[in-house]
């Protein structure tokens, strides 16, 4: 009985709890550590590969030659029958203004920027993009319902941002097909 009662000695409970409380702090330590380790390997792997999907471009010369020429902007009907846009911000406005889109079909838009960082929103949709100068930005979409919408520039770009704004109109799948038809590209500018 006297050994029970040895101050020298821990009770049984106490030894138990000791155990116990050892284990997880092992265990919390053990994922504490596994997650810094996560946070080194990917740092050092998106730093020494960035993601294949970024595309690059030279905004200083994307209008002389390559998809975003003038010519090549808008809304065009592809083989599979999505459509892909291609759009371009420069201070402070969207080229082109005005995009036809079809309802109820994939879009895929594709845009970039001329001068300074640049995004728009497109209201009643999923669509927020950021275009960044450099870098072709691609966004997918589909709009439900035609009608109209407003696409403003989100991102603060100098003292014109106010006014930097564009419109998407979404009309029938045959009204689009109509118009895009032979592969032409289209946008609703003048309409």
């Amino acid at each position: 009985m006297a050994d029970t009662l040895d101050p020298a000695r821990p009770a049984a409970g106490e030894t138990v709890a000791h155990a116990a409380e050892v284990r997880w702090a092992l265990l919390v330590g053990a994922i504490i550590a596994f997650l810094l380790g996560m946070i080194v390997y990917m740092s050092l792997h998106w730093a020494a590969m960035p993601p294949v999907r970024t595309e690059t471009i030279d905004p200083a010369t994307l209008h002389l030659s390559g998809e975003f020429v003038e010519a090549n902007l808008g809304a065009a009907l592809e083989d599979d029958g999505s459509v892909t846009v291609r759009l371009l911000a420069n201070q402070y406005s969207f080229t082109p203004s005005c995009l036809l889109l079809p309802a109820d079909t994939p879009v895929r838009i594709r845009g970039t920027s001329a001068d300074v960082v640049h995004g728009f929103s497109i209201s009643e949709g999923n669509v927020n993009v950021m275009l960044v100068p450099g870098y072709v930005s691609n966004f997918e979409a589909r709009f439900a319902r035609t009608g109209e919408h407003l696409m403003p520039c989100h991102e603060y770009c100098g003292t014109g941002h106010a006014a930097m704004w564009a419109r998407v109109r979404i009309v029938g799948k045959a009204d689009f097909a109509q118009r895009a038809h032979g592969g032409r590209r289209v946008s609703c500018v003048g309409q």
